[in-house]
C-alpha cells in the first residue's frame, strides 16, 4: 500500500481546482446587480436586475450599418425571439445566451447618462457622411426597448425624454411592440427638432407561427395598427420583414403579403435580410429547428453549422425579390428622414453639467424616473 504521503497508483493525489478567474467588466456589474421588484404576478415572468453601466450611448464601429451610436436601454429581451442574434450579449455578463428572455436587466441612471454622452461624444457632423450630416444613433439594434419591462421602469421613456431636449440629431427606433404608440407624445417633440425614423418589425402575418417563432411578443395585426397609428400621428415609420427565415417565412407570396399590409398601414419604407446566426443564437434556434420544422434540420446543418450565413445565392435572390416588392408597392429603400435640421451643438450651462453629475451620484431605485 501506498504511505499516505506518497501517493500511488490506487492512490492517486487529489485533483487541485484551478479558482475560477475574477469577473471583470459587465459580467462583475452583471453579477453584483441587485434585484429589481416588480408588480407582474405571473410565474413565468423574467428576473429583473438593476445594472449599472458607465455609459447609455454606445460606439458601433461596424462599417456594415448605417449608424455610428445605438442605446439599449435594457440587456436581455423577453419576446424570446428564437432566432434573436442579440443572445450573445449576456455571454459577456457570462451568463447562457438561453437565458435571454429570462433575465432581464435594467440599466441605471439612463437619462443622466445619456445626457452627459451626447454632450461629450456625439457629433453632429459624421465622417461617414463626409462632415455634412449628423451622427445616427439607433435604439433598439440588441434589445427591445418596448418589451413589458418598459412599463415598469421606462427606459426608453427616460430616453427619448432626453433627446427631445436636443436639436439637430439623428435617431431611430426599431421594436416588435405596439407599445410604442404610448410615446407618440414624446416622439413628434423629437420629430419636430431631429431626424426620426421608426421601424416596426413583422416577419409573418400568420399569428400561430409569429407565436411559435417570436413567443411574447405583440400579434403581427397589433403591430401593423402600431405603423398606421405613428403614420396618423405624422411620424415616419417604415416596416422590417428582418429576418426572413429560409423554409419558414419565404414562401411563395408570404413577404409579399408582409409588403402589401404594410403599405396598407402607411410604411414609407420595408426592407428584409435573410437570417443570420451566431453561435450563441444557434443553440437556441438549430435545436428549435429539428424539433418544430424537422423537415428542415438537414438543411439548416448544412447552411448554418459553419458559417452564421445563409448562402450566398440564396441571400442573392432575397435582395432581388425585395427589391421587386420595393418597386410594386412603391416603398423607399431606406428609412425616409425628411430634410435634417441644422444645429449647432448645444452646449449645456456649468449648473446642467453639476445637475448631471448630482443625478448620476443620487442612490436610485429600480426606476427610471
Amino acid at each position: 500500500m501506498g504511505s499516505p504521503e506518497r501517493p500511488s497508483a490506487d492512490c492517486p493525489p487529489p485533483q487541485l481546482q484551478t479558482p475560477p478567474a475574477p469577473l471583470v467588466g459587465i459580467a462583475r456589474l452583471a453579477a453584483n446587480s441587485p434585484g429589481c421588484e416588480t408588480k407582474r404576478k405571473s410565474r413565468e415572468k423574467p428576473e429583473y436586475f438593476l445594472l449599472s453601466v458607465k455609459s447609455i450611448l454606445n460606439r458601433c464601429e461596424s462599417s456594415r450599418v448605417p449608424f455610428e451610436w445605438t442605446i439599449n436601454p435594457y440587456r436581455g429581451c423577453e419576446f424570446g425571439c428564437k432566432y434573436c442574434y442579440a443572445r450573445y450579449t449576456h455571454e459577456y455578463m457570462e451568463i447562457d445566451g438561453g437565458e435571454f428572455e429570462q433575465k432581464i436587466f435594467v440599466k441605471q441612471d439612463a437619462a443622466a447618462l445619456l445626457a452627459r454622452d451626447v454632450s461629450q461624444k456625439y457629433s453632429y457632423e459624421s465622417k461617414a457622411s463626409g462632415y455634412t450630416q449628423s451622427e445616427h444613433i439607433a435604439i433598439g439594434t440588441a434589445t427591445d426597448p418596448y418589451q413589458p419591462a418598459e412599463k415598469e421602469y421606462g427606459v426608453t421613456r427616460a430616453c427619448l425624454e432626453e433627446l427631445a431636449r436636443r436639436e439637430g440629431l439623428s435617431v431611430s427606433v426599431i421594436t416588435k411592440s405596439n407599445q410604442i404608440v404610448r410615446d407618440i407624445d414624446i416622439l413628434k417633440v423629437i420629430a419636430a427638432k431631429s431626424a426620426l425614423s421608426l421601424n416596426i418589425t413583422v416577419t409573418t402575418l400568420k399569428p400561430r407561427l409569429a407565436r411559435l417563432l417570436e413567443p411574447r411578443a405583440p400579434r403581427p395585426d397589433l403591430r401593423l395598427a402600431a405603423v398606421k397609428e405613428l403614420r396618423d400621428a405624422g411620424l415616419n415609420v417604415g416596416v422590417s420583414a428582418s429576418p426572413l427565415i429560409p423554409g419558414i417565412t419565404d414562401g411563395e407570396g408570404d413577404l409579399e403579403a408582409v409588403a402589401a399590409a404594410a403599405k396598407q398601414a402607411g410604411a414609407q419604407w420595408f426592407f428584409s435580410g435573410v437570417l443570420f446566426l451566431m453561435p450563441s443564437s444557434a443553440k437556441t434556434f438549430l435545436p428549435f429547428i429539428r424539433e418544430k420544422f424537422p423537415r428542415l434540420a438537414k438543411q439548416y446543418d448544412q447552411w448554418y453549422a459553419q458559417n452564421g450565413y445563409a448562402p450566398e445565392a440564396y441571400r442573392k435572390k432575397v435582395s432581388e425579390r425585395v427589391l421587386r416588392i420595393r418597386q410594386k408597392f412603391a416603398f423607399s429603400s431606406r428609412p425616409w428622414e425628411g430634410d435634417r435640421p441644422t444645429a449647432k451643438r448645444v452646449q449645456l450651462s456649468l449648473g446642467w453639467d453639476a445637475a448631471i453629475r448630482e443625478e448620476l451620484h443620487r442612490p436610485h431605485s429600480c426606476s427610471a424616473g
